[in-house]
């Protein structure tokens, strides 16, 4: 659904299953890091609202939104016995090329053959914009946070 009808913010409280003793890692992008902090910053408040412990937190970065999937795949492989679920976070916005439908598609493909192939759910938290502005906007803006939309995610997948 598009954020101009919901913000990404916005969800029923009471529609969260606890996340106590949950353990997630988080992927975020260093590109767009103006933007890719501030989805980090929403999802980990959203997390910690909703009973996961800091210390239950894995953090990793990567250069880009295109290594999202190898640095969850790694994280994956180290650790697939003892996480719920694994976020990532990046922001590809449209260039003047179309750098920016070969990110936004492998991005995609990428997270659901993971999703397909490990028994824990790999959350799409991608942000795909046409403008900055419209990134700026979905990272803790008018829009919301789409961390916290991730961070919400993740718990109900891995406590459905």
């Amino acid at each position: 659904m598009s954020t101009i009808f919901k913000n990404l913010s916005d969800y029923d409280k009471d529609s969260v299953p606890d996340a106590s003793g949950m353990k997630l890692a988080v992927v975020v992008s260093e590109w767009n890091d103006n933007i890719t902090g501030k989805l980090l910053k929403g999802c980990l408040n959203s997390l910690e609202k909703h009973g996961v412990l800091k210390n239950d937190i894995l953090v990793k970065f990567v250069p880009g939104s295109f290594e999202l999937t190898f640095g969850a795949k790694k994280i994956a492989e180290e650790n697939e016995d003892e996480l719920d679920a694994i976020i990532c976070l990046g922001c590809v916005v449209k260039g003047e090329t179309p750098h920016f439908d070969y990110i936004c598609q492998s991005v995609s493909y990428g997270l659901t053959e993971l999703n397909l192939s490990y028994d824990i759910p790999f959350i799409f938290g991608v942000l795909t914009t046409n403008t900055m502005q419209q990134a700026i906007d979905r990272s803790g803006g008018k829009h919301g946070n789409k961390g916290d939309e991730a961070a919400i995610t993740a718990i109900k997948m891995a406590r459905p």
